[in-house]
C-alpha cells in the first residue's frame, strides 16, 4: 500500500507542477507585459513545463507498471487511452508555443526584437488550449480509478 501512494503522490506533485508553469507561461503571454526578460522568462518557464510534462509521463507508466493494479487491468482500459490520447493532443499543441518563445528569445538576443502583439495574443491562446484541455485529463484520472468506463 505504500508504494501505490509514493507512486500517486509523485504522479500528483508532477502534475501540479505542470499546471503550475503552464498557468505561469499563460500569466507572462500578453502583450502589455512582453519585454525582453518575460520573452527569456518564457522560454525558461516552456523548458521547465516540459519536463513537468515528462515528469507526469514517466509517474503515469510507473503507476501503470507498479500500481496495484497492474499493467494488465490497466492496458486494457478505453478510458486510460482516452486519457493518453488527450495528453498527446497537449504535447502536440505545445509545439506552437515552444517554437515561438525559441523564435522571440533568438529574435531578441539578435536584434532586440520583441513580437508583435498580434503573434504574442496568437500563442497565448494557443496555451489556453492546452489550459482548458488539462481539465479533462483529471475527469479521467478519477474515472478509471473508479472503474467507471472500464472493462
Amino acid at each position: 500500500m505504500l508504494q501505490e501512494t509514493l507512486l500517486a503522490y509523485a504522479h500528483y506533485i508532477a502534475i501540479f507542477s505542470l499546471i503550475v508553469f503552464l498557468t505561469s507561461e499563460a500569466a507572462l503571454c500578453r502583450p502589455e507585459w512582453l519585454n525582453a526578460a518575460v520573452v527569456h522568462r518564457l522560454a525558461r518557464l516552456d523548458l521547465i513545463y516540459l519536463g513537468a510534462a515528462i515528469l507526469v509521463l514517466v509517474t503515469g507508466l510507473a503507476r501503470t507498471h507498479w500500481g496495484m493494479k497492474g499493467m494488465g487491468w490497466y492496458w486494457h482500459q478505453p478510458v486510460l487511452h482516452a486519457k493518453l490520447g488527450v495528453f498527446v493532443v497537449i504535447g502536440l499543441l505545445s509545439l506552437k508555443p515552444t517554437f515561438a518563445f525559441i523564435r522571440w528569445r533568438k529574435a531578441e538576443r539578435a536584434t532586440g526584437a520583441l513580437p508583435d502583439a498580434a503573434e504574442v495574443r496568437q500563442v497565448r491562446r494557443w496555451i489556453m488550449v492546452q489550459a482548458h484541455l488539462l481539465l479533462i485529463l483529471p475527469l479521467l484520472g478519477a474515472m478509471l480509478a473508479r472503474g467507471v468506463g472500464t472493462r
